[in-house]
């Protein structure tokens, strides 16, 4: 090979050299930032003081109207502060018509509940939720007084700098301490995924297109679609979830509620006439499913073996479900690698000290001598 030839063929090869080594290194970058762009999920600043306080809170049965429940009655710890149950237990008298939602990074939604009825802020979360009567069905003005009994809460509400216990800082105080409710450990987010869960993630992104709505550090858009879940038939058999239910649509605006049988979900966001938004429910986070089974908002599947077929299939059957709701044609090694993905996003679970009151709340008060001249 003469020596010009040579020069130019390897200048050529070079160049080619580079290219693909430049093309690796871009890929890998790419892969990279598309990776961070799914979790881990963001920690959040938090108040120390009105974060223990939000924890006592938390615990309490004495928020609750018949001081019988308290927040982590249906939001456990062990279960992913889920309660694992298909639908949720309710206030005495009440049946709840719904899954409990795990309150794992919920200080990070943009819209709770899984209708997404409440867009605003925790503080207001927090209110619906003490409030509602079908809920925990507290009067926050006896819950008020009934704080302020306690010397405890008296003593941290000072020290957190709310001043006296009152309905307002509650309010303020719960959200704070959901905010330390972040998953952390997770295998995805600490990049030790097995080969299963690594070809699963690279279905999840594509084949199976599930990044489509579930997108972003909490694998989540917040927003609503119908997917054809099947109705629980439980929510019409047990009268008590149904009349809790009738009276929830009654107070929505929920049309013809009284011959509704269907949970008509973000409906109540939108009351389109032709009601082609009904069946629409929010896009759940797919963090920690290893505890908060079962799933859907409806709690129809036991397993993420039946969530990743149900998806398989193209979803279940409904006039409104989305259009881009197809079959997915995944072998069963696929669907497989799917559920391993899933389980990675599980972390480690909150249920230290630093998420959990493990001191004892006193429920009863010593009687106070002479109590009308007693200074409140």
């Amino acid at each position: 090979m003469k020596p010009r030839v040579l020069q130019k063929w390897l200048t050529g090869a070079c160049a080619g050299a580079l290219a693909i080594i430049a093309s690796l290194v871009l890929t890998g970058i790419a892969e990279a930032a598309d990776n961070k762009a799914f979790g881990p999920v963001p920690k959040l600043k938090v108040d120390a003081k009105k974060a223990a306080l939000g924890k006592r809170l938390f615990f309490d049965v004495r928020l609750s109207g018949d001081a019988a429940i308290s927040c982590a009655s249906c939001h456990m710890p062990d279960k992913g502060f889920a309660d694992g149950l298909p639908l949720a237990k309710a206030y005495p008298g009440s049946g709840g018509f719904r899954n409990a939602p795990s309150l794992i990074n919920t200080a990070h939604r943009a819209a709770w509940f899984w209708d997404g009825r409440l867009g605003t802020n925790l503080n207001d979360v927090t209110r619906e939720s003490l409030t509602e009567d079908w809920m925990m069905n507290m009067d926050m003005r006896l819950m008020q007084e009934r704080i302020k009994q306690d010397p405890v809460y008296v003593k941290m509400f000072k020290e957190a700098g709310y001043g006296e216990p009152s309905n307002g800082s509650v309010r303020k105080a719960i959200p704070e301490y959901l905010k330390t409710l972040i998953s952390t450990g997770s295998a995805f987010d600490a990049g030790k995924l097995s080969a299963r869960a690594q070809s699963g993630f690279e279905l999840f992104k594509g084949k199976a297109g599930c990044a489509a709505c579930h997108s972003g550090p909490r694998f989540t858009d917040d927003q609503p679609y119908n997917t054809g879940v099947p109705n629980n038939p439980e929510i019409w058999k047990n009268p008590m979830r149904h009349t809790t239910y009738v009276a929830f649509g009654l107070f929505m605006g929920i049309e013809n509620i009284y011959n509704q049988r269907r949970d008509v979900g973000a409906h109540i966001r939108t009351h389109k006439a032709d009601g082609s938004d009904i069946g629409k429910f929010m896009t759940p986070s797919l963090r920690e499913l290893k505890y908060t089974a079962p799933y859907m908002h409806n709690g129809m599947m036991k397993s993420l073996k039946q969530v990743v077929a149900f998806y398989n299939r193209g979803g279940g059957d409904d006039p409104n479900k989305d259009s881009r709701m197809k079959p997915l044609n995944l072998s069963k090694a696929e669907q497989g690698d799917l559920v391993a993905f899933l389980e990675s996003l599980s972390g480690k679970p909150l249920t230290g000290a630093a998420y959990v009151w493990k001191d004892k709340i006193p429920t009863d008060y010593p009687v106070i001598k002479d109590w009308r001249k007693a200074k409140n």
